[in-house]
C-alpha cells in the first residue's frame, strides 16, 4: 500500500523513492510488526483472559506445567495481526507470491484458530478432529502447491495460465524448466527434477509436514517462536537473493522474478514473532496455540518452496524435524510393541522430545535456550550451503 502511494509521489516528493527499494521495506516492516505486537499485546492478552480461553494442561505430562493451566492461548492471532498489517502495509501487493503467502498462512491459522476455540471455549479436549483438520490442511496445501508448480515456474499469472493449460494440454506429461528442480544443497549443479507431479507432492509434504511441524514444538515458553523467527529469517535472505538476477546467477541458485518481496513477508514475520516472545518469555503470559503454530509453519513452509530451498528448510528447521520423528517413533514403537508383547515400551521418557529431557531433569529454560542454540547452529549451516558448493 505504502509503494503505490510512494509511487503517486516520488516526482514531488524526491525522498519518497527510497520506498522501491526492497531492503528499506523489509526493515520498516519488521519494525512495524514489532510496534503492533507490542502495543497490541496487552490488550489481546486482557481479551482472551476475558473469554477464559486459558491452556488446558495434560495431567500425564511434566508436573511443573501444572501451574500453566488457565494461561491464555490463541495468542498466535497477535502473530497474525502483526504479519497481516506489516506485509499490506509495506509489500507490493501486486506481487503474486506475497499473496499466496499470505493466504496459506491465514488459512492455515483459521484452521488452528477453530480446533483451539472447540478446546478452550466449548471444552471439548479433542478440538477439531485429527481427521478433518488434515482434510482442511490438505485443501490448502494441495490448491498451493498446484499454483506454486507453475508460478515458480512462470514469470507472470498469464504465463502461469498458459504453462498450466500446455500441461493439460500434453495430457499431464510437460515437464517443468529446471528452476522447479529439487535443490541439492552443497552440490553446484546436482539437482533433481520433479516433474509436475512431483512438484505438487513434495510442496503438499514440506507445507503441511512443516505446519504440523510447528505445532508439535510448541510445548514450551518460547520453544517454537524463536526457531521460527531464525528459520523465517534465513529464508527471507533466500527469498532476496533468488530475486535478484545478478545475485542468483553468482550464487548459482534459481532466479524467481518476484520472490525478492518475500523478504518483507519474512521481515514482518521475524518482528511479530519477536514482539510475541516479549510475552511468551518464561513465564509465559500467553500462549501461541495452534492459530499460531500451523500459521507459522505453513508460511514457512510456502516460502521454503517459492525460493526453492525445500532441503535446506529440512536442515535449518531440525528442531521441528526432531520434535516430529520423535513422536512418530514413540507412537509406532508403543504400537508395534504392544501388538507383539502385549505390553507398550516407550522409546523416549515422553515426547515431543522437549518433554523427554524435561523427565531426563533439565529445566524449562535449559531446553529451550538449547534448543535455539541448536536451531542457530543448523540456520548457520543452511545459509553456508550459498557458496559451498
Amino acid at each position: 500500500m505504502l509503494l503505490w502511494l510512494a509511487e503517486l509521489f516520488k516526482q514531488d516528493i524526491g525522498f519518497m523513492r527510497v520506498f522501491g527499494f526492497i531492503t528499506f521495506r523489509a526493515v520498516f516492516a519488521t519494525m512495524t510488526a514489532i510496534s503492533i505486537g507490542l502495543i497490541a499485546g496487552p490488550a489481546v492478552i486482557r481479551m482472551l483472559t476475558r473469554m477464559k480461553v486459558g491452556q488446558a494442561v495434560r495431567t500425564d505430562g511434566p508436573q511443573t506445567h501444572l501451574v500453566k493451566s488457565g494461561t491464555p492461548t490463541m495468542g498466535g492471532a497477535l502473530i497474525l495481526i502483526a504479519i497481516g498489517i506489516s506485509t499490506l502495509l509495506w509489500s507490493d501487493l501486486s506481487n503474486r507470491f506475497v499473496w499466496v503467502v499470505l493466504i496459506v498462512t491465514l488459512g492455515f491459522g483459521a484452521i488452528g484458530w477453530v480446533d483451539d476455540y472447540r478446546k478452550v471455549v466449548y471444552r471439548d479436549p479433542n478440538g477439531m478432529a485429527s481427521r478433518e483438520k488434515f482434510f482442511w490442511q490438505s485443501l490448502i496445501g494441495i490448491v498451493a502447491a498446484v499454483y506454486l508448480a507453475f508460478s515458480v515456474s512462470a514469470p507472470t499469472n498469464s504465463k502461469v495460465m498458459e504453462l498450466f493449460v500446455a500441461w493439460v494440454q500434453s495430457g499431464f506429461s510437460l515437464d517443468l524448466p529446471p528452476k522447479a528442480d529439487l535443490i541439492i544443497p552443497f552440490f553446484k549443479t546436482f539437482n533433481y527434477p520433479l516433474g509436475v507431479w512431483g512438484f505438487i507432492a513434495l510442496t503438499f509434504c514440506v507445507i503441511v509436514g512443516t505446519s504440523n511441524a510447528v505445532n508439535l514444538t510448541d510445548g514450551l515458553d518460547g520453544l517454537a517462536i524463536m526457531p521460527t523467527i531464525m528459520v523465517g529469517s534465513a529464508l527471507g535472505l533466500f527469498a532476496y537473493l533468488t530475486g535478484h538476477a545478478g545475485y542468483s546467477k553468482y550464487l548459482l541458485i534459481p532466479y524467481i522474478p518476484g520472490a525478492g518481496e518475500l523478504l518483507i513477508f519474512c521481515g514482518a514475520m521475524a518482528g511479530a514473532g519477536l514482539a510475541f516472545l516479549w510475552f511468551n518469555a518464561h513465564p509465559a503470559q500467553v500462549f501461541m496455540g495452534d492459530v499460531g503454530a500451523l500459521a507459522l509453519g505453513g508460511a514457512l513452509g510456502t516460502v521454503a518452496v517459492i525460493v526453492r530451498q525445500e532441503v535446506v528448510l529440512f536442515i535449518m528447521g531440525g528442531i521441528f524435524v526432531v520434535e516430529t520423528f520423535s513422536v512418530m517413533l514413540q507412537v509406532t514403537y508403543f504400537k508395534y510393541t504392544k501388538r507383539k508383547f502385549g505390553v507398550g515400551k516407550r522409546l523416549f521418557l515422553m515426547a515431543p522430545l522437549h518433554h523427554h529431557f524435561e523427565q531426563k531433569g533439565w529445566k524449562e529454560t535449559q531446553v529451550v535456550v538449547r534448543f535455539w542454540i541448536i536451531t542457530m547452529l543448523l540456520v548457520l549451516l543452511g545459509l553456508s550451503s550459498l557458496k559451498l558448493r
